[in-house]
């Protein structure tokens, strides 16, 4: 089962490696990481996506507990939240066909074409992973150059906070 744990550390240096270096030293995978620094500088939110059995989840939310680091966690995907990803595209729009239909799929997925080159077009696009994959699909893939993506983020819904 897919857990996004959302955790608030102390914004120091060797923290997410720590965090890291739980993952890896029990055998569990991190399928996306991201982190940056919050309203306050001091602290850094943390975004970890991982699959696993309940029982898992607990375990690793218990060690990740134990760390001097983290000030506080959640699993988020215990309860209603809102999850985004960004991705970043590189396509190849060589002829004015090609540059049309793209930026009709970029449209219809409420996408931006970011650059634009003689033959190449870049694309953002922000949504769940299951858009983002949609996207890819829906356009060809012999045209697609390179890929960029962050990872899962995510907030739980309503007044529900992660905070100190």
């Amino acid at each position: 089962m897919r857990h996004i744990v959302s955790l608030l550390m102390e914004n120091e240096a060797g923290a997410l490696s720590r965090v890291a270096g739980l993952f890896s030293a029990r055998g569990y995978n991190i399928e996306s990481l991201t982190v940056a620094p919050t309203e306050d500088p001091s602290l850094s939110r943390m975004t970890i996506v991982t699959t696993g059995s309940n029982e898992i989840i607990e375990q690793i939310t218990k060690q990740l507990n134990k760390l001097i680091d983290v000030v506080r966690l959640a699993d988020i995907s215990d309860g209603q939240h809102i999850e985004r990803e960004l991705m970043l595209i590189k396509v190849r729009a060589a002829d004015a066909q090609q540059r049309e239909e793209i930026k009709r799929m970029t449209d219809i997925f409420r996408g931006q074409v970011i650059d634009v080159s003689d033959s190449t077009f870049t694309i953002e696009l922000t949504g769940d992973g299951q858009k983002l994959d949609a996207f890819i699909q829906a356009i060809d893939s012999a045209g697609i150059l390179e890929t960029v993506r962050s990872g899962a983020t995510g907030i739980s819904r309503g007044a529900k906070t992660l905070r100190t």
